[in-house]
């Protein structure tokens, strides 16, 4: 039988007499980490390597701590706290995390009772669920009892409750009875922090339509902390008009986007949020002119580039653009997919010009910090090993740009 009860969360962007959401998708996942054999501080990082290469974003790790083996005689353990973001459910988690065990050496036995072993893990906390199978208990029934449980998740800082007794972390781990001398003797820093990518104000994820750029930027916001702008197109009247009789509704539609693109970065990038430590935009005002040229006739162009030119020079430019490029044959899948009416008549003739002009835009910004990646083959939702490797392809961007 399963019990599920979920906490949704709703992050909340304000602009200038809007208000929007954006849904977080992702679960927070505690897992515990623990090794008494062998050598123990490799194992934990190469366990922690392994999850995040192969099951789930691994955003915050606490310091390592050394304990002695709780419940039975064995050496002291090395113990730590790991904090994942993922879509998938509690049970893919859980048989993921056997497969790494396995992978690092581990050998279940059945019998019962503590032994020593080169790694364990297990699922703490499922956002502030409480799940009861057969094989998986959320929270772990016996958190509450274990100070090299609750110390390192101390750690993680989270603003975590006990679904079940109603408490805290910094709450539970007073009142544990368990009188364990545990000592922190190591620090090492999650692989998300290890990207730096708070060097930055402004990253500008951009791409085709169904390319994947809001994703991309949502997950990196929620992800690596940061302040999220997602462009407002499904407020636009003109838009779902624009795809029926294209010739009667460019200009109107390319003006009110220009509008509100303006009004929309203006407002967020000078609103400076203190909690968040950069921010991450599923556009550039530049895309602007890049699709007025696509749509518009001659003399509309002229006339819209000469309202552009006098916005652009006021815009803060990003100090990263990531530009996502998609073959058409994977655009048009992407756009059915995910069934907005007015975009299922596109045709790919015209997203193959809106490609060209971002990549005719690119080649003349030499002052802009571009990274291009191609995204054809890539899934980067369903694929841990795809995100992680967009993730590398902006830390290498990184590290060429420090010199």
């Amino acid at each position: 039988m399963l019990h599920v009860h979920k906490k949704i969360e709703k992050v909340n962007y304000k602009s200038k007499n809007v208000c929007y959401f954006a849904t977080m998708k992702q679960h927070q996942v505690i897992l515990s980490l623990g090794s008494n054999q062998g050598n123990r501080l490799t194992t934990i990082k190469a366990c922690i390597e392994l999850i995040h290469k192969e099951i789930a974003v691994v955003v915050k790790v606490s310091k390592i701590y050394e304990a002695p083996a709780w419940g039975f005689e064995s050496e002291p353990f090395y113990n730590a706290a790991i904090l994942i973001h993922t879509s998938k459910s509690a049970q893919k988690i859980l048989k993921q995390v056997l497969k790494v065990e396995k992978s690092l050496g581990r050998v279940r036995s059945k019998d019962s009772g503590y032994q020593a072993r080169i790694i364990d893990v297990d699922i703490i906390a499922f956002d502030e669920e409480i799940i009861e199978t057969e094989n998986l208990q959320i929270p772990h029934p016996l958190l509450q009892n274990r100070k090299f449980v609750l110390q390192p998740m101390l750690d993680l800082g989270l603003n975590w409750e006990h679904p079940m007794l109603k408490k805290s972390v910094a709450q539970l781990l007073v009142q544990t009875d368990d009188e364990s001398e545990i000592k922190a003797v190591h620090a090492i820093v999650s692989p998300i922090e290890k990207l730096s990518l708070q060097q930055f104000n402004y990253i500008a994820i951009e791409g085709n339509i169904g390319a994947g750029k809001t994703t991309l930027a949502s997950k990196l916001a929620e992800d690596c902390n940061a302040k999220l702008i997602l462009e407002r197109f499904a407020d636009n009247p003109f838009l779902p008009k624009f795809y029926k009789d294209q010739s009667r509704y460019a200009f109107p539609l390319e003006m009110s986007f220009l509008a509100d693109r303006y009004q929309q970065l203006s407002d967020d990038l000078a609103q400076f949020d203190l909690f968040k430590d950069f921010v991450v935009a599923d556009y550039h005002i530049f895309k602007s002119l890049i699709f007025a040229k696509v749509t518009l006739q001659e003399d509309e162009f002229r006339l819209y580039k000469t309202m552009f030119d006098i916005i652009h020079k006021e815009m803060p430019k990003p100090d990263l653009y990531v530009y996502l490029y998609q073959n058409t044959d994977r655009l048009l899948v992407n756009i059915k997919k995910r069934g907005r009416s007015y975009e299922q008549d596109i045709p790919a003739d015209y997203l193959e010009k809106i490609n060209q002009g971002y990549l005719d835009y690119i080649k003349t910004q030499t002052d802009l910090n571009v990274l291009i990646i191609d995204v054809s083959g890539l899934d980067f939702v369903k694929k841990q090993e795809d995100y992680v490797f967009l993730l590398n392809e902006i830390n290498i961007k990184i590290t060429l740009a420090r010199g």
